[in-house]
């Protein structure tokens, strides 16, 4: 692959193209309706966020939101946190899906390494919902009480969260893949009343039971009322092994033929509930509202993707990233969706892009591990694959390098629109990302996203431009939590985001934002772990690792950073007598797989003699990982504000040899 410059042009649209996109559509809408003059993106943009109200009425009103009432006003005040969007309207984000009858046209092209593929129209998709929302409401399912989801990425998934969203019930999923203390971390917290499990699942040709998981996740939620048992893994197979309460079967509930109505709910009340992780504590438990996600996925998947009816859109992921809740709005625009549900690798390689010339896929999404696996190994998708009918990509997860820009240019398809984002589970929305009618540069994200005032910050907190800072937001947006689940006073909240800069969204990114409003994503400027684009917060993996009786003490830093490859160490103080054979690094990966999830598994372990900590105890997780990533020592920690100073010894050792090594950290 020849060299390229960054910020290079790979791809600009036409003018037939650009004339073709909803967003320009858009924008001739708000100059004949609106008397609102934009020339170009940025000055859209520009004007979505100085007049934040007139932008956020306009997609109310460009996209057809019906409210049961009249809001009161659009926007309660600019102070964040605490703000609240279209007080007095009503909603339901899944009656606002079903508006219209698209009949016998595919909604959902679902494969698997588990069962055969198979399509759901959009008719079965509403029959099924509605199956689903009358046994919900036979279990007393109400408004705001939970209902949590132990499913893979699979139709049935999809179907119960669009039930739990039709009768106002607050959804939470967790993918089968993590274990049993990671799910348990995270249900636990929402006291669910109804519980949907998978009895297994096969991935990379490997089968996983998780029956013997129905149990323990039963025994630690209390609040259930209700388990529903979706065979997936064996589906002719009755027994469950030990289960406890009423246990339904969803093949039982699928023979219903109810008739059923919406229960349209606040603008603010809560839709869904995500699962992010600090350094500390238990996961975030992150609660976003019906309204606030309604319309801004009609913005990000209608105006940044240009997804429309006709559109077959995909993107990799499992239930346990924020980019499900993404492909489950991409049905919003009416486009159909693809799910996969097992190892982009198996059988082959090439086993997404056979999914792709299957199903005719107009728009695929990836992250950037995965395409860097595939130009190691040589694929070239482009020229094995019929991708005629692709027309767009996206990219998240980590920063995405110009060399893997212009591979995509060389090895997929040399005209298509290449739009990576930036955004995360705290918004299940975008910062920065796509636009179809902008030019695409190498190793740049096209644009910052519609309503979304996001700055670069300075440690003194000034906005700057062409110089890498936090990525900050400094205007609210509708899909801003509404809070942190068990956190009533709001101070968790106002921890992890309006702390570093008060009054101020601070996200934990790096951010170089160009003047010509392009941006850059440098990886986390925090410590928490982003593997494959799932966050996880370090005291998950502490929990798991520290309960060895191996281990007295551990520390794990992802450094992921400037685009290069991720590489997450893990650093363990043994207990006396003990040495780190092969036998107890392969026991301590084991515990993380089986505990944490099989996405957070150490890249190395070394043991030390001791984990550096602040004057009050704390582990020092991000100078660690300033100085493993070649910041100088001044510019990393202060060893007069150590307890254990002589720890760093080992650490400033580490950085050296990986330096000498030409290490990828």
């Amino acid at each position: 692959m020849s060299s390229i410059i960054d910020g290079a042009i790979l791809w600009e649209p036409s003018d037939a193209w650009k004339e073709s996109t909803r967003i320009a559509q858009y924008m001739k809408w708000l100059q004949d309706t609106k008397q609102v003059r934009t020339r170009d993106y940025n000055g859209l943009w520009q004007w979505s966020v100085d007049h934040l109200e007139s932008f956020w009425q306009s997609i109310w009103d460009y996209f057809g939101v019906q409210s049961s009432l009249p809001y009161n006003h659009i926007l309660n005040n600019h102070t964040m946190p605490g703000t609240r969007w279209f007080e007095g309207a009503e909603i339901n984000w899944t009656e606002y899906l079903f508006r219209q009858s698209r009949g016998q046209d595919p909604a959902v092209f679902a494969y698997s390494e588990t069962r055969p593929a198979s399509v759901l129209t959009w008719q079965d998709m509403e029959r099924q919902t509605g199956a689903l929302v009358a046994t919900l409401r036979d279990l007393g399912v109400k408004p705001g009480d939970r209902v949590a989801g132990y499913l893979p990425n699979i139709p049935e998934t999809l179907i119960a969260f669009l039930a739990c969203a039709s009768v106002g019930a607050v959804w939470s999923t967790c993918s089968p893949d993590f274990g049993s203390a990671s799910a348990i971390a995270r249900f636990r917290q929402i006291d669910p009343k109804v519980l949907l499990a998978v009895d297994g699942y096969r991935y990379n040709g490997t089968a996983h039971d998780r029956r013997f998981m129905l149990e323990s996740l039963q025994d630690a939620m209390p609040s259930l009322k209700a388990t529903i048992l979706v065979p997936y893994l064996n589906p002719a197979t009755p027994a469950w092994g030990q289960t406890k309460g009423q246990n339904l079967f969803w093949q039982d509930i699928m023979t219903r033929s109810d008739t059923w109505d919406y229960t349209r709910v606040p603008f603010n009340h809560p839709l869904w509930v995500l699962y992010s992780s600090g350094t500390t504590g238990l996961p975030k438990a992150i609660v976003h509202s019906q309204g606030g996600i309604l319309l801004t996925q009609l913005v990000m998947m209608a105006l940044h993707l240009n997804l429309k009816p006709g559109d077959r859109a995909f993107w990799f992921t499992t239930t346990g990233w924020v980019m499900w809740n993404a492909v489950v709005g991409f049905l919003l625009t009416g486009s159909s969706i693809v799910f996969y549900d097992g190892s982009p690798f198996y059988p082959s390689p090439d086993i997404l892009w056979n999914i792709a010339e299957e199903t005719s896929m107009t728009y695929l999404g990836t992250s950037p591990a995965y395409l860097g696996a595939l130009a190691k190994a040589g694929l070239q998708p482009g020229r094995d694959h019929d991708l005629s009918h692709l027309v767009a990509m996206g990219c998240t997860g980590s920063p995405l390098t110009s060399e893997l820009y212009q591979w995509v240019y060389e090895h997929i398809k040399s005209d298509i629109w290449l739009g990576p984002i930036s955004g995360g589970t705290d918004i299940a929305a975008a910062f920065v990302g796509s636009c179809p009618i902008l030019p695409v540069r190498a190793g740049a994200m096209q644009c910052r996203a519609l309503g979304v005032k996001v700055e670069s910050f300075d440690e003194q907190g000034h906005s700057v431009v062409d110089q890498v800072g936090e990525l900050v937001v400094t205007e609210p947006m509708p899909s801003m939590p509404l809070y942190l689940w068990n956190d009533p006073d709001g101070i968790r909240y106002r921890q992890s985001y309006f702390e570093t800069f008060p009054g101020v969204w601070h996200h934990g990114d790096w951010i170089q934002i160009a003047s010509d409003g392009s941006a850059v994503i440098y990886g986390r400027s925090d410590s928490t772990i982003n593997r494959q684009g799932v966050r996880m917060g370090s005291s998950e993996i502490y929990r798991a690792v520290e309960a060895l009786p191996e281990i007295t003490d551990s520390l794990i830093v992802d450094l992921e950073y400037l685009g290069r490859p991720s590489f997450m160490p893990l650093f363990v103080v043994l207990a006396p007598g003990t040495e780190l054979s092969p036998e107890l690094q392969d026991k301590i990966r084991y515990t993380i797989r089986d505990q944490v999830s099989p996405r957070h598994i150490p890249d190395a372990i070394y043991a030390i003699p001791d984990v550096p900590r602040t004057l009050n105890g704390k582990k020092l997780e991000v100078p660690i990982r300033k100085l493993l990533m070649g910041f100088p020592k001044d510019k990393s920690v202060d060893p007069d504000a150590m307890a254990n100073p002589g720890s760093l010894q080992f650490f400033l050792a580490l950085a050296h040899e990986l330096k000498q090594q030409n290490h990828p950290i």
